[in-house]
């Protein structure tokens, strides 16, 4: 909507018919001060100004509007039939007129300007709305990012006090772990001796009383095993600086513990050449102690058992990674040709306290596997296995090789 102001009835009628032949609504002020009034009730996109009025005359109107934070962006348009000369023309500009037509008018060059200023208006309000719903989205984020920037404060600071109290407490189970470890193994030794001494001095010729004793003292070693592994599965919870450590000595320290299991079954253990890999050496040790203790014990009947350890450089930590000497991890391969199991069991066997295995015929904890994974785990590492029943088993670790 525009607005018409001129103090001649008939000039508004003709601006008006020839607008509305294009299409253009108008409304009609014939004196300033009506125009006003009109103004501040209505919002137009362009007003067309006489300049000669009686009162208040154009020039003053344009002033006024000019100076109000509502009105100063409105286009004005003058006309005039008397004031041509270039001084009138001036202070038009200077009063806040976007042109300046003199009478008589084109009708073809004021519509063509009309509408170039009713759509430069449009775009001009169009940019303000945008601005607007800009401001408040500015705001809102700004709001927004505060009250993130508040969460994240305050739930770093419970993080911080849960992790305090986390390493208190871990502090005080690794404690208890060890009193509770030296308790409960001071009995199991006064039962296995004090068995062992019945069974020599008491039950020599008494077969079925001898095997009682003998299965008591197999049961308290089993229970003292058993809080040995707990003891060092609930160790692995303590942080202890990682260093190089070369796999070729760890495992040539570990092979003389089972010196007497190698000779009683004559067993064949073959170990290719190991990188150098960063970690805890008393944890990797527990790992391939754990791991070659399982191929030496799960053999089969009257077959001798067949030991391989050896190493591969890999691209990548994933198991299905390509061999390459520029890699930055290894992939260490244990097999053996024991029992074996079923694969469909193979995330069971990383569990703790799980057995495939009877336990009467094969003695065990349940808990060394699942001490392998914690261990690999905890040196960002991975493992698996494969494995056919009655054909063997293979263990795949993938460790992070040591830095140069």
């Amino acid at each position: 909507m525009i607005l018409i102001v001129d103090d001649i009835p008939a000039n508004i009628v003709a601006l008006q018919k020839t607008l509305e032949i294009h299409g253009i609504a108008a409304d009609a002020a014939e004196s300033g001060e009506e125009a006003l009034k009109m103004i501040l009730k209505r919002n137009y996109s362009l007003i067309i100004l006489d300049v000669q009025m009686p009162g208040m005359d154009g020039f003053e109107v344009a002033e006024i509007l000019a100076g109000n934070n509502r009105t100063k962006d409105i286009p004005v348009i003058f006309l005039s039939a008397i004031n041509k000369q270039k001084k009138f023309i001036s202070k038009g500009y200077e009063s806040g007129g976007v042109d300046y037509i003199t009478k008589p008018v084109d009708p073809d060059l004021l519509i063509l300007k009309v509408k170039t200023f009713i759509k430069l208006s449009e775009q001009q309000h169009e940019l303000k709305a945008m601005k607007d719903v800009l401001s408040k989205e500015i705001e809102i984020r700004k709001e927004a990012q505060v009250n993130l920037e508040a969460k994240v404060a305050e739930r770093t600071a419970e993080l911080l006090q849960k992790n305090e109290e986390l390493e208190l407490r871990n502090h005080e189970l690794q404690q208890f772990s060890w009193v509770v470890s030296h308790d409960l193994k001071e009995p199991l030794r006064k039962i296995e001796m004090f068995t062992k001494i019945i069974k020599e001095r008491y039950l020599a010729q008494d077969d079925k009383a001898e095997n009682y004793a003998f299965r008591t003292v197999r049961a308290a070693k089993r229970m003292s095993d058993l809080i040995s592994d707990l003891l060092e599965y609930s160790r692995l919870s303590a942080n202890v600086a990682p260093e190089k450590v070369s796999l070729n000595a760890i495992i040539k320290d570990i092979l003389p513990d089972f010196d007497y299991l190698i000779d009683e079954k004559k067993a064949q253990v073959t170990l290719h050449s190991l990188p150098y890999v960063t970690g805890v050496p008393s944890q990797l040790r527990q790992l391939f102690q754990n791991l070659i203790g399982n191929s030496l014990k799960f053999t089969r009947e009257g077959v001798a058992p067949k030991i391989e350890v050896s190493a591969q450089i890999i691209a990548k930590k994933a198991f299905d990674s390509e061999e390459t000497q520029n890699g930055k991890y290894c992939k260490i391969t244990i097999s053996d040709n024991g029992i074996g199991f079923d694969e469909v069991y193979l995330d069971k066997i990383f569990i703790i306290f799980q057995s495939l295995n009877d336990r009467n015929l094969y003695e065990g904890t349940g808990i060394g596997l699942a001490l392998a994974k914690k261990i690999t785990e905890k040196h960002n590492g991975l493992i698996t296995a494969k494995s056919k029943l009655g054909e063997g088993s293979s263990f795949y670790i993938i460790l992070p090789l040591a830095a140069d």
